[in-house]
């Protein structure tokens, strides 16, 4: 809704759009490292969890009545800041909250319905600017908001009660988080990341394979509609990795973390190699949706079991900066390989990342050492 209502409502051109989008994931990608030094805290990861969902309902609603492009820049740039804080927080405490046995079934619930929440959320808010309008149907998105952060006081009031502990100073601890073999499955995980291209980059690969054959605008529909294919498979198979995790034992979340990166590898090939058939273009969509539901799941889950409980926020601070920069450049590298080279070159580049990362997972998970010695 946002570029409609900087567009349509406010006039304003599309770079605009572009740099308040680029400002705001650039605060957020800090944010989340701020957000982990902040979390280390039990007690400050609940309030900082419960103030970043609230702060990023209400600011992101206000968008809604913005008279002036630089009020929305600020109110965007605020509610994408207290969204990178709240993610370390959060992730921690599910960690709190969640038997370390259940850790791959509660993440992959938590990942289930967030991309259930990005099937469902557009559709809503098609129906909802067709009633009101952009500007209420903005204003109205703060009651989900403020809705999750009312589960979240819910999760907290009906956790166990935190032991009482001296207070935790406020920073990042990068040298604790990095030692052993957490340290060896995040360096792992950020040649994944740099890999891990946004979705956008699979929509346009759909659409210039499918142009020629079908038209711009029915080329750009069939697109549309394998992305929607991507994100059911992704919803569909985050609970089950995240069963398998737990079931596996201690390895069982870098083992489905291996297989996701794997199943990545050959969806990347299938980009980098298929025609315009709409089979052979589903097969990689339908491969990276799974994909994405296996690591996302199993990433949390494995830190949540790896992570020491004092730098546990920390921990997932960083990893919430892997994920926002690794993407940030992914995606850079693997456009400019599209422009300069070619669609293959960009897909073939981003494959080997994936076998770089299922390599380093290979040699992580063969040398575990004891959780107390991390």
């Amino acid at each position: 809704m946002l570029p409609s209502l900087l567009t349509s409502a406010l006039g304003a051109p599309a770079a605009a759009l572009g740099l308040i989008e680029g400002v705001s994931d650039g605060l957020a990608g800090a944010a989340r490292v701020a957000g982990g030094a902040l979390a280390d805290d039990p007690a400050r990861r609940r309030r900082v969890a419960v103030g970043g969902y609230t702060a990023t309902a209400v600011l992101s609603s206000l968008t809604g009545a913005a008279t002036a492009v630089w009020q929305v820049g600020l109110l965007r740039a605020g509610a994408w800041a207290a969204r990178g804080l709240r993610v370390p927080a959060r992730n921690a405490l599910l960690a709190d909250v969640v038997d370390p046995s259940a850790y791959g079934r509660a993440y992959g619930f938590e990942r289930m319905m967030d991309n259930l929440g990005a099937i469902v959320g557009p559709l809503l808010a098609l129906g909802l600017v067709a009633a009101v309008g952009v500007r209420w149907a903005i204003g109205l998105s703060v009651i989900p908001g403020l809705l999750a952060a009312a589960a979240i006081v819910y999760a907290i009031r009906h956790a166990p009660r935190l032991e009482r502990r001296e207070h935790v100073p406020i920073r990042i601890r990068v040298r604790p988080v990095l030692r052993g073999q957490l340290g060896r499955l995040l360096a792992a995980i950020a040649c994944f990341e740099v890999g891990n291209v946004a979705a956008t980059l699979l929509i346009l690969r759909a659409t210039e394979l499918l142009t020629p054959g079908h038209g711009a605008k029915t080329a750009t529909t069939i697109a549309l509609g394998l992305y929607t294919l991507y994100n059911v498979t992704a919803t569909v198979a985050s609970l089950p990795a995240g069963k398998v995790a737990d079931w596996l034992g201690p390895s069982g979340p870098t083992r489905v973390l291996s297989a996701g990166v794997a199943l990545f590898a050959a969806a990347y090939a299938g980009f980098a190699l298929t025609d315009s058939n709409l089979f052979a273009l589903a097969l990689p969509f339908a491969a990276a949706g799974v994909a994405i539901g296996c690591v996302e799941t199993a990433q949390h889950s494995a830190v949540a079991a790896l992570a020491p409980a004092d730098v546990r926020g920390s921990a997932f601070g960083l990893l919430a900066a892997i994920q926002a920069f690794g993407n940030l450049a992914a995606s850079g590298i693997a456009g400019a390989l599209w422009t300069v080279v070619s669609p293959a070159a960009a897909f073939t580049y981003l494959t080997a990342w994936m076998l770089i990362s299922l390599a380093g997972l290979v040699l992580a998970a063969r040398r575990p050492q004891a959780q107390g010695s991390l």
